[in-house]
């Protein structure tokens, strides 16, 4: 990794903190600062404190970062960099620790002497953390010294103050998230999990770790990972295709630091039929891409395409190669260091900077090259994959065409298994993806007509993991998935683009049974829809259905539950002061057992109903997840399996 140093220690103090704008918008507006108050806002606050870190070590001056989830869900985190500077700073009259801590866009990020690059979102930082929490305890250790100053929803309770004497330097940040503010408060660990090993991965020899207090592992110790990677991206690569079938043996790799903006990439190709690229800017996930990936691609179809008609590989093939074709079976990370990125929104899913699309192509152009000339085995398995991609290309544009080619008598070409809504406007209507033609029954009779269409499932559908894509339009359900959906592939820029211009449903259900069945014909729905209408997920369109578990009945009274903690408060609740064996349960597990009425109160209803809205918080975790769970490496699945059997719920 190119290692990008600021100024020296010395120079980080209080004039370097600089001071934009006030905090008082924060607790009113949080959605603004935070992406929203549920899940993803809730763990937004834990990636803002941690990316100072991750930019400390950045500077050079941090290598161990330590994240502790506590049995109330408050959360610490620690590390070893220089400390927050907490000398008086002229301009605020007051310790720049409280500066930092309680102040919006203030800190050393704006200066470029202290930091030449850095991530978090457009400087909001740790104040915002703060403003948002019930408590929040810092604690800095610098200069022989330790400091700490205590907040509460983001006031501070006192001013800095010394407590003692240290030998170390260093940031500690204690927070628990306001429950005035979120909807929940509750972290998961596999979330957290999941961006430690990614920032352990672009931040080669930086070692991160977690532990949880809310729960022990099987010897009594807490649950906990380290994660350290000393080969970077190539690690990377290779955890995400661990799933796979490689095509060549090692990972490419390519490393520019040379220019002023430094680019770091690492790829390889396997057998599967999909693309996985990942891309970052200054360890910030840049989900839409951007300049970055836009200079990756030109240079890789460009000394591709070169190389395979220097080759003669090309000579026989009768249809044309695309840009798609050279990306069949490719996996990359690319990360870039920009000192001063351009991002489209304040959500920094996608980068503007146009020098950065030069940069990136002249360094993969070059260092691929050497490559292909270098490892001419390799090269021609690329090349091979390429030709076999093209010619399933235009096999499955064939396929699409015919799935979206209107009914030939001039009919909706809807498929008739479709019970369909009056409303016509996407906004208000809803679509169940039902398992079962029984369920789709009750579905059909307990719905309400006006907004809500059913289409059901029969069977399980295609796995699309292990399928090139003109066999998955050949599959019945799947056809008629995306003909009721309206929606079809091909925009101006991308033949293979989802167009959802004419989708007829914003909210798309699957509504699947409670048993093991249902959970894998759900997640069959999922991976086709994350692999081929991933545009719907990133729109919030799609969801589950949380039918209930169980239904309670006590003389006259009936009450359904979701889960069982549900159930054994509801059963003492109706129980009274009488036996809990004088309350009748029934175990649900098929949609079927329900009449329409009770499908309607408990699943469809919109005043009383559950749905989970899917989201892809990481896109590299959740191509690994499902490439590990559904295709055909059976050793990764195994693993995996054996790790979380204890999680399962099993009704035996």
């Amino acid at each position: 990794m190119s290692e990008i140093k600021g100024g020296n220690k010395s120079n980080y103090s209080a004039e370097n903190i600089q001071v934009l704008e006030g905090l008082e918008a924060v607790r009113k507006r949080p959605a603004m600062y935070i992406g929203d108050v549920s899940v993803k806002g809730l763990h937004h606050l834990v990636w803002e404190v941690m990316d100072n870190s991750i930019d400390e070590a950045l500077a050079g001056y941090c290598s161990h970062i330590f994240v502790q989830i506590r049995e109330d869900n408050s959360v610490l985190i620690k590390d070893d960099g220089r400390g927050i500077p907490t000398d008086y700073h002229e301009k605020e009259k007051k310790s720049a620790l409280e500066v930092v801590m309680t102040v919006l866009h203030a800190g050393g990020k704006f200066d470029k002497d202290t930091y030449k690059v850095s991530g978090g979102l457009h400087g909001v930082g740790v104040s915002c953390v703060n403003a948002l929490s019930v408590q929040l305890i810092a604690t800095v250790h610098r200069d022989g010294k330790i400091y700490q100053q205590e907040y509460e929803r983001g006031k501070p309770k006192y001013s800095v103050k010394e407590i003692g004497t240290t030998d170390i330097n260093g940031t500690i940040i204690e927070f628990k998230p306001d429950d005035q503010i979120f909807t929940t408060t509750e972290y998961n660990y596999e979330t957290i999990a999941s961006r430690l090993r990614e920032m352990a991965y672009l931040n080669s020899g930086i070692r991160l770790q977690l532990e949880d207090l809310r729960e022990k592992e099987e010897n009594g110790d807490f649950r906990g990972e380290e994660f350290y990677s000393e080969g970077g991206l190539v690690e990377f690569v290779e955890y995400l295709d661990s799933a796979r079938e490689k095509l060549i043996p090692e990972p490419i790799y390519i490393n520019n630091d040379k220019s002023d903006t430094p680019v770091q990439v690492a790829l390889t190709y396997n057998t599967s039929f999909s693309e996985n690229v990942v891309s970052y800017v200054n360890n910030i996930n840049t989900i839409e891409g951007g300049t970055h990936i836009a200079g990756f691609r030109r240079a890789l179809t460009r000394t591709l395409k070169s190389y395979a008609d220097k080759s003669g590989l090309l000579d026989k093939l009768k249809i044309e190669i695309n840009g798609d074709d050279f990306r069949e079976g490719l996996t990359a990370v690319i990360s870039v260091k920009v000192q001063e990125p351009q991002f489209e929104g304040q959500t920094k899913t996608k980068l503007g900077n146009s020098e950065v699309m030069g940069a990136v192509d002249t360094s993969v152009g070059e260092m691929l090259n050497n490559y292909l000339e270098e490892h001419p085995k390799e090269a021609r398995v690329i090349v091979s994959k390429v030709v076999l991609a093209a010619q399933a290309r235009h096999a499955a544009r064939k396929a699409r065409e015919m799935v979206q080619r209107k009914n030939v008598l001039g009919g909706s070409g809807l498929p008739g298994k479709l019970a369909d809504c009056s409303n016509t406007d996407p906004a208000i209507c809803e679509i169940y993806l039902v398992e079962g033609d029984s369920a789709g029954g009750s579905a059909k009779q307990g719905r309400d007509r006006n907004f809500q269409a059913i289409l059901p499932l029969r069977g399980k559908i295609l796995n699309v993991e292990k399928a090139q894509e003109h066999r998955i339009y050949d599959n019945e359900e799947i056809k008629n998935m995306i003909t009721a959906l309206g929606v079809s592939f091909g925009t101006v820029d991308d033949e293979k683009a989802l167009n959802l211009e004419k989708l007829r449903y914003h909210k798309v259900i699957i509504m699947t049974d409670a048993d093991i069945d249902g959970s894998h014909i759900r997640t069959l729905i999922l991976t086709f829809f994350f692999r081929y209408m991933k545009p719907l997920i990133e729109h919030g369109y799609l969801y589950i259905a949380l039918p209930p578990l169980y239904l309670l009945k006590k003389g006259k009274q009936e009450r359904y539950c979701w889960n069982d903690a549900d159930r054994d408060r509801i059963i003492l609740e109706l129980a009274g002061e009488g036996k809990e064996d004088s309350v009748g349960m029934q175990r649900y597990k098929g949609l079927g057992e329900m009449n329409p009425e009770q499908l309607w109160s408990t699943t469809m209803n919109p005043e009383g109903r559950s749905l989970k809205q899917v989201t892809i918080e990481s896109a590299a975790e959740s191509d690994h997840l499902f490439s590990m769970l559904m295709g055909d490496e059976v050793a990764p699945r195994r693993e995996f399996i054996e790790k979380n059997a204890r999680y399962a719920k099993v009704d035996v």
